[in-house]
């Protein structure tokens, strides 16, 4: 009997000793994953499929693939060869990997559909840098964009991601081949208007969190990477404030102005080709920043050491005296350098019935200086007949309001929709927590419901100011809070992209945008050609403003048929 347990023991030291000394094997998962599916760290199954996307020339391809393995992975490497076609190559290749980010603060009011992971971590920011490092049990996704060009030869592009790193100090390579098929529409400018609302006082964050000075050289050549990076993705009305860029002067009773840093900044953005329409900033606020208090306008105020300018009610003597003499110079200077037929503007954000009154008398006031002014407004009321030119209405509030809106359009204003941090719920959005593809079918709701502008505030809100929470660190919490209401600010409404030195990241979100601004356009196409098929496919895609059909694999088939039929 003591002789068998000895015998046991012996044999249970020898496995056991032969279990921790011989490591297992190697093993890598390299899975392409579709880019509308959005991958965790903890996400560890993939449905096998083919790296393939149908594309239009003019737009841009994106691939996703999952990299995870049983151990450390060091110094991840990715290298794309360039698809080719016999002799017809796509060499514009951006690749990156995409980080994760947490939401800290949950949304009130989540969609059934959206993700709560595990980990708690989203992803999100597409960082572009050479290489990176994978804890074991972690999965990294790898993003590539491949633009292109609208002279591209139509047909089946062929090729190939290599992925290299170390895992215990050994060097493994794997290769995942990859097609891209080129139909021959052709995507020009897109006629969409699309706004995000960018906030150049930021731009400290892409200077290592060091202090640009305004108007300095590396402010403008700061101004200039924003301005890129909204061409790059198709956003083509850009928000420009005449108060933050007009010098002011007030002498001997009279006020003079300086348009000429305004001028510069118009310039550089049309020269960056975003700016199809132009945005001017608000003029105006709530007086008391209560929700349902009245509105006053913006003075500046010399020698005041606080602020630049302050908020007047209309009715004060200085308040008229001001824009009776900056609006007509504001807009004579908008003539002479021919931006009128371009220009817009905004006088305080987002009236309501309560304050409604108060709005009506300043647009009457400034009409009446220059009568010609265009008035764009995010706006929660009715109220505004002749008051407004373009109807920005939250999208609940345009479906409660679709017949008003369309019968605005009919007698010749514009109606745009805005999201934010609402509406909530099954609503489509921008939110981190939702399906990507909620994110992308945003502009076939503008499609369906005939609205031809989609506004967002947040493009790049990074920090905080007195009215607004957020982390100071953009890639630790996406989520933030408005102060004086305590209203949630879900993950990613505040921004859809990320600061580096002298750089911006975007976010897969954001590539969803253009992708469906992109879509918009070939349905525009696809109507015209078949208007019946059109409304068809469009109508089980978006069944309401609160339900769509997000089958990743049924959205893949109807872009196709889409590219199909307008390739004969």
């Amino acid at each position: 009997m003591y002789i068998v347990k000895s015998k046991f023991i012996y044999v249970t030291f020898i496995a056991c000793c032969f279990l921790i000394t011989c490591k297992p094997k190697m093993a890598i998962q390299f899975e392409a994953v579709d880019p509308l599916q959005k991958i965790f760290p903890e996400s560890n199954y993939f449905s096998p499929m083919e790296a393939h996307i149908d594309v239009a020339r003019g737009e841009h391809a994106s691939f996703q693939f999952a990299v995870r393995a049983n151990a450390d992975i060091k110094n991840l490497q990715v290298n794309v060869l360039a698809p080719k076609n016999g002799e017809n190559s796509l060499s514009q290749i951006e690749k990156g990997f995409v980080g994760f980010v947490k939401v800290g603060r949950t949304n009130p009011e989540p969609s059934k559909d959206a993700y709560a992971p595990l980990s708690g971590y989203f992803p999100d920011p597409i960082l572009y840098k050479k290489h990176t490092d994978i804890k074991f049990g972690n999965t990294q996704p790898i993003w590539i964009s491949i633009a292109i060009p609208k002279d591209a030869e139509t047909g089946l592009y062929s090729g190939n991601v290599e992925i290299t790193g170390k895992i215990d100090g050994k060097t493994f390579s794997k290769t995942k081949s990859f097609e891209i098929e080129v139909f021959k529409p052709v995507i020009e400018k897109t006629s969409l208007w699309v706004t995000n609302w960018f906030f150049l006082d930021r731009l400290n964050y892409l200077n290592n969190n060091e202090p640009v000075e305004k108007h300095s050289d590396l402010y403008w050549e700061l101004s200039e990477v924003m301005a890129k990076m909204l061409a790059r993705y198709r956003q083509n009305v850009a928000m420009i404030s005449p108060f933050e860029h007009t010098k002011f002067t007030y002498e001997n009773n009279k006020w003079t102005f300086d348009f000429s840093n305004f001028n510069k900044m118009v310039n550089l953005f049309i020269d960056e080709g975003v700016i199809g329409r132009l945005e001017g900033g608000h003029f105006g606020s709530r007086l008391d920043g209560n929700w349902s208090g009245p509105f006053g306008l913006y003075v500046p105020v010399p020698g005041d050491d606080e602020k630049d300018k302050k908020l007047f009610p209309l009715e004060e003597t200085r308040t008229q005296t001001f824009y009776a003499s900056f609006l007509p110079a504001f807009v004579d200077n908008i003539k002479k350098n021919g931006w009128d037929s371009l220009y817009v503007q905004h006088i305080a954000d987002e009236p309501i019935d309560a304050n409604v009154d108060s709005y009506i008398r300043i647009s009457k006031f400034l009409k009446s200086l220059v009568p010609e002014l265009k008035i764009i407004e995010a706006c929660h009321t009715h109220q505004l007949e002749n008051m407004v030119d373009i109807w920005v209405p939250q999208m609940n509030f345009l479906k409660d309001g679709l017949d008003f809106y369309h019968e605005q359009q009919e007698k010749g204003s514009e109606a745009w929709y805005y999201t934010c941090l609402a509406p909530k719920g099954e609503w489509a959005n921008r939110f981190v927590e939702l399906p990507l593809i909620k994110t992308r079918l945003l502009h076939w709701i503008n499609y369906k419901y005939q609205i031809p502008g989609y506004l967002h505030w947040g493009f790049n809100f990074w920090g905080s100011n007195s009215g607004i929470i957020t982390a100071e660190n953009p890639y630790e919490d996406v989520s933030g809070m408005i102060v004086s209401s305590g209203n949630i600010l879900p993950g990613g409404d505040c921004w859809i992209t990320y600061p580096a030195y002298k750089t911006i990241y975007p976010s897969i979100r954001l590539e969803a945008m253009r992708d469906g601004i992109v879509d918009y356009e070939l349905l525009k196409m696809y109507q015209r050609k078949y208007p019946e098929k059109a409304k068809e496919l469009v109508n089980t895609t978006i069944y309401s403003f609160e339900h769509y059909d997000i089958n990743i694999k049924e959205f893949r088939k109807k872009r196709r048929k889409i590219l199909e039929a307008l390739s004969h």
